[in-house]
C-alpha cells in the first residue's frame, strides 16, 4: 500500500467515508433534474419530464444488464479509473442535455443514464467480503437515500437561484467534482479483505459467465422470488424518487420547501441503516440471512400500515413519507446490505455480489420502464398521488407473496440448512483432533 494509505486511521471508518462520499457524489449527476416540472414543455401530448425520466432510466435499465457482465468481471485495479470514466460521460452527456432543444435533448438522458448503471457495483465491489460488510453496505445504501434528497433541493435551489431547469442538472454536478475525486482516491486507497475475513465470508472473486449460470441455477426459484419482490420496491422507489415534486404536491396544498426532500429521506435513511446494518452484530450467516428475509418483509407490512394511516388522517403528509420510506426500503436495503452477501458466506459457492445484484437491479429496472410505459402512454392525465398510493398498495401486497415463500425455499434448500462457515470450522477441529 502506498505511503498516502489509510494505515493510521480506522479502516473501516475509512471505508464508510469513501463508500459513502463517492456514491452520494455520483447522484449529483443522476437525479437533480427531477426537481424541475419541465411544466412548458410536451411531446405528443405527454410531459417532457415523463419523457426525460423514462429516456434516463432506459439508459439505467441497460446499464444494470451490461453491468452483469462488466461489474461482475471487473479486476479490482481498474474499478477506480472506470468509475470516474463514467461519471464524466454521464457529465458530459447533462452539458449536451442542456444545449440540444427539447424534446430532442431526451436523448442526453438516455446517455446519462447509461454509464451512471455501473457506478453502484464498482463501488461495491471495496465492500463485499468483508465481516463489517453489512455496516458498510448499510452506509453505501444511506449515501443514495440521503442523496436522493439533498440533490433535490440542491437542484431546487438553484432553480431558485436563477439557473434555467435545462442547464440546472449540469451545473448541480460540476459542483460537486472536487468532493467526487476526494472520495475516489479515498476508494482507492481501501485494502483488498483480509484473511479472516475471507475465512468469516468466503472469498470473492470475478465470475465467467458459466460461473454465473451455475450459481443462478444452484438457487433458481429462490433467487427469482427474491429478485421479484426486488423488482417490486425497485419500481415504488424508483416512483416516489422520480416524482417527488409530484407526489408532494398531491399530499398538501402549499408549494413544499426546497429542503423538504432532504429532510424526509435523511430520516428514512437513519432509521434504515440502524435497521439493516445492525446485522452485521450476527456472527452466524445463516442466521443473519434469515433475519434480513425477516426485515424485507417486515417492510412491506410498514408500507401498508403507512397507506392505512394516511387514509385515516392518523399521519400527516411528512410522518407518512418517512413511514412509507422505511417500509420501502428496508427490503431493498436489505438485498443490498444482507441477503446477497450472506447467502455467498453461508454456502462458501463461488461468487459476488456484483453479479447478485446486477441480476436483481436489471430486472427491476426493466419493470420500474414498463410501468412508465403503460402508466404515461396508456393514461397520461390526472394527478399522481392517487397512482402512487395505488400502486403501493399492490406492491406491498405482490412482496408479501413473494417474500414469505423465499423464505420457506431457502430454510429447507439442503446448502442453506447450516452455516458453511461453522460446518468448516468443524471440519477443521475434527481434523485437529
Amino acid at each position: 500500500m502506498s505511503a498516502a494509505s489509510p494505515r493510521t486511521l480506522p479502516l473501516f471508518a475509512w471505508s464508510l467515508v469513501a463508500a459513502f462520499g463517492t456514491y452520494f457524489c455520483m447522484y449529483a449527476y443522476r437525479k437533480p433534474f427531477t426537481a424541475a416540472t419541465f411544466a412548458e414543455f410536451t411531446w405528443w401530448g405527454v410531459s417532457l419530464k415523463v419523457v426525460l425520466v423514462t429516456a434516463q432510466v432506459l439508459g439505467y435499465m441497460l446499464s444494470k444488464f451490461i453491468g452483469i457482465k462488466v461489474v461482475s468481471e471487473m479486476p479490482p485495479q481498474r474499478r477506480v479509473v472506470v468509475l470516474l470514466a463514467l461519471i464524466g460521460l454521464a457529465e458530459l452527456a447533462l452539458v449536451l442535455f442542456a444545449a440540444t432543444p427539447p424534446p430532442y435533448n431526451a436523448i442526453w438522458l438516455f446517455g446519462n443514464g447509461l454509464p451512471l448503471g455501473m457506478v453502484f457495483g464498482l463501488v461495491m465491489g471495496f465492500l463485499e467480503g468483508r465481516r463489517q460488510t453489512e455496516a458498510l453496505m448499510a452506509g453505501l445504501c444511506a449515501s443514495f437515500i440521503v442523496a436522493d434528497g439533498v440533490v433535490k433541493s440542491v437542484g431546487a435551489r438553484l432553480l431558485s437561484a436563477g439557473v434555467s431547469e435545462f442547464w440546472m442538472p449540469a451545473t448541480a454536478g460540476l459542483l460537486f467534482v472536487p468532493p467526487l475525486l476526494l472520495f475516489a482516491w479515498m476508494l482507492a486507497q481501501i485494502p483488498a479483505p483480509s484473511p479472516s475475513d475471507v475465512e468469516a465470508r468466503s472469498q470473492r472473486s470475478p465470475m465467467n459467465g458459466s460461473e454465473r449460470w451455475h450459481l443462478f441455477w444452484r438457487y433458481a426459484l429462490g433467487l427469482s422470488l427474491i429478485v421479484s419482490a426486488y423488482t417490486l420496491v425497485t419500481i415504488l422507489r424508483s416512483l416516489r424518487a422520480d416524482f417527488a415534486p409530484e407526489i408532494w404536491q398531491g399530499l398538501q396544498t402549499e408549494k413544499p420547501s426546497d429542503d423538504v426532500y432532504g429532510w424526509t429521506e435523511f430520516a428514512v435513511g437513519v432509521l434504515v441503516i440502524v435497521l439493516a446494518g445492525s446485522t452485521v452484530l450476527i456472527r452466524n450467516n445463516r442466521t443473519a440471512f434469515f433475519v434480513a428475509l425477516g426485515l424485507a418483509t417486515g417492510g412491506t407490512a410498514l408500507v401498508m400500515l403507512a397507506l392505512l394511516g394516511l387514509n385515516q388522517n392518523w399521519l400527516d403528509p411528512f410522518a407518512f413519507m418517512v413511514l412509507h420510506g422505511l417500509g420501502m426500503y428496508l427490503p431493498y436495503i436489505a438485498v443490498h446490505t444482507t441477503i446477497f452477501e450472506r447467502l455467498l458466506a453461508m454456502t462458501r459457492d463461488k461468487g459476488n455480489m456484483g453479479y447478485l445484484m446486477y441480476l436483481a437491479d436489471s430486472i427491476g429496472y426493466l419493470g420500474y420502464v414498463a410501468v412508465m410505459l403503460v402508466k404515461n402512454f396508456a393514461a397520461p392525465q390526472g394527478e399522481f398521488l392517487p397512482f402512487f398510493l395505488g400502486i403501493s398498495w399492490s406492491i406491498a401486497l405482490a412482496c408479501l407473496a413473494a417474500l414469505l415463500p423465499a423464505i420457506l425455499y431457502f430454510w429447507c434448500h439442503p446448502a442453506t440448512r447450516a452455516d458453511a462457515t461453522t460446518r468448516l470450522g468443524l471440519a477443521s477441529a475434527e481434523v485437529r483432533l
